[in-house]
């Protein structure tokens, strides 16, 4: 069944946009601004005319000739008896099916697709220091369903001293975050249940949770944070199994959850499993209080994190942190996907973590640096980019005046950029306003990658840009070879 919207909604949402004459036209522009945002779901059906028309406090025909004029361009669709529905243009919904990932390197290209660092200080040296230590397990058979015990204490550790009480047998340790979520989704997902989720969101977790065949709900965050009329909404609506959520550095927005926040999204979700990404909660660069984690504020919630973030993504470790009541069924659902994570690698992060139970600090630091050189080289080369830059995490949310955002992304891999638009992250289309770009390289290589963007800006801002990418022979620089379409 799709969502409804209500009329007091849709007239929130326009708030910010004054009606102007013709009002139909301005009416349908703001409508269709908000289809194109993602703050409107495809599928999401309208209030009909005779419902919306006073909530705006304009005439019924108003209402009808907007409508009609989203229908004409793609942007709505009707039947009788099901009333108007969102949809989007099939150029507005080129999005990735199969996930972000980074591609092999090219000469003079700048790969941004991925929010991924090198390894950080120290990461050499835990591996041979893990090396020493691996003997002592070899007469095992490594299979360690629950994880290293070690690493599980110290994962404990890392949450109490966040504020989150926890003990070692609460911790299961896995191949990654995503891989995580996948534990997670085949432990409590059916086909055909219902998982809410905030849009846009990773969309390698919303993969992860597909593969269950299981219906994703998105709802979209507003410009300052998340929506929580609109997920309390969703939730009463959809009747969902589980909630997914990224309330630490949000990926792509950058947007922190606040502890106020928390406690009314844990009420808003009453009932439903929480599953929270932790991924990026460690990656705050500024000086702000952190809020407690999120499963301090709904002691239910499931929470899984990650050493890709923090440490180095070649280190493929993550965890799950649940209620004991949980950690059979994860386990049980685990060993059909695999037996365990590497002992080796649980060993190297053993020893990462034994050394620092948090970022370090020159790493913070660099990032920090990166994220201003950035957002200066931005400034400069791009003006016409609107962003604020995040307190944390690896990227900024850039946002275009008008829908290009899969045009501009081509642009700038004709410039040698590569880099992820909108649509991307969204769980049903929209977003073609923005593009994620990670401050993960070098100053120079950001410096470089800030001017390549702005000429493929400047390039669909003039008309000039064709769609041509690397892979098209007639674009590709000398040199380079093809490269398989990026999500």
């Amino acid at each position: 069944m799709s969502p409804s919207v209500s009329a007091t909604r849709v007239a929130a949402l326009l708030a910010d946009q004054p009606l102007a004459r013709p009002v139909y036209q301005s009416l349908a522009a703001g409508l269709r601004r908000l289809i194109a945002d993602g703050r409107l779901a495809s599928g999401a059906r309208l209030p009909s005319e005779r419902g919306l028309a006073p909530a705006l406090g304009v005439s019924r025909t108003t209402v009808t000739h907007a409508y009609a004029a989203l229908r004409d361009t793609g942007y709505l669709t009707s039947r009788v008896g099901a009333g108007w529905q969102v949809r989007l243009p099939p150029s507005r919904t080129r999005a990735a099916r199969g996930g972000l990932f980074p591609v092999d390197s090219m000469p003079g290209v700048i790969d941004l697709t991925c929010a991924a660092t090198r390894a950080s200080a120290g990461v050499a040296e835990a591996y041979e220091a893990a090396v020493g230590l691996l003997p002592e397990h070899l007469a095992g058979t490594g299979y360690l369903t629950k994880g290293l015990p070690e690493l599980r204490e110290l994962i404990a550790a890392r949450y109490a001293a966040r504020g989150l009480p926890t003990q070692a047998d609460q911790v299961i340790i896995t191949s990654g975050a995503v891989a995580g979520i996948q534990v997670v989704a085949a432990a409590l997902l059916n086909p055909g249940d219902r998982v809410v989720t905030e849009t846009p969101t990773y969309p390698n977790s919303l993969a992860a949770i597909r593969r269950t065949a299981a219906r994703v709900v998105g709802v979209p965050l507003a410009p300052h944070g998340w929506d929580l009329e609109a997920l309390a909404a969703a939730a009463r609506s959809a009747r969902p199994t589980m909630a997914l959520l990224i309330p630490d550095f949000h990926n792509p927005t950058g947007l922190l959850m606040g502890d106020e926040d928390r406690t009314r999204t844990a009420g808003a979700l009453s009932g439903v499993r929480t599953v929270v990404d932790e991924t990026i909660c460690e990656l705050a660069l500024d000086d702000i209080p952190m809020p407690l984690p999120y499963a301090a504020h709904d002691h239910t919630a499931i929470t899984v994190g990650s050493a890709s973030k923090s440490h180095w993504g070649g280190l493929r470790l993550g965890w799950i942190r649940a209620p004991r009541d949980l950690i059979d069924p994860l386990v049980n659902a685990r060993v059909s996907i695999d037996l365990g994570a590497p002992v080796l690698e649980q060993l190297v992060l053993a020893t990462l973590l034994r050394g620092h139970l948090g970022l370090a600090p020159e790493r913070r630091n660099a990032l920090r640096r990166a994220r201003d050189t950035l957002a200066g080289a931005l400034a400069r080369t791009a003006p016409g980019l609107a962003f604020t830059p995040p307190a944390g995490g690896l990227s900024l949310w850039l946002e275009l005046d008008r829908p290009e955002a899969t045009e501009v992304a081509e642009a700038a891999e004709n410039e040698g950029l590569l880099i992820s638009a909108g649509p991307a992250f969204a769980v049903a289309g929209g977003f073609d306003r923005w593009l994620r770009m990670p401050f993960v390289d070098s100053p120079e290589d950001l410096v470089e990658a800030a001017t390549r963007l702005g000429r493929a800006v400047e390039a669909v801002a003039s008309g000039r840009h064709r769609s041509l990418s690397l892979t098209t022979g007639s674009s590709r620089r000398r040199g380079q070879s093809p490269r398989p379409l990026i999500a």
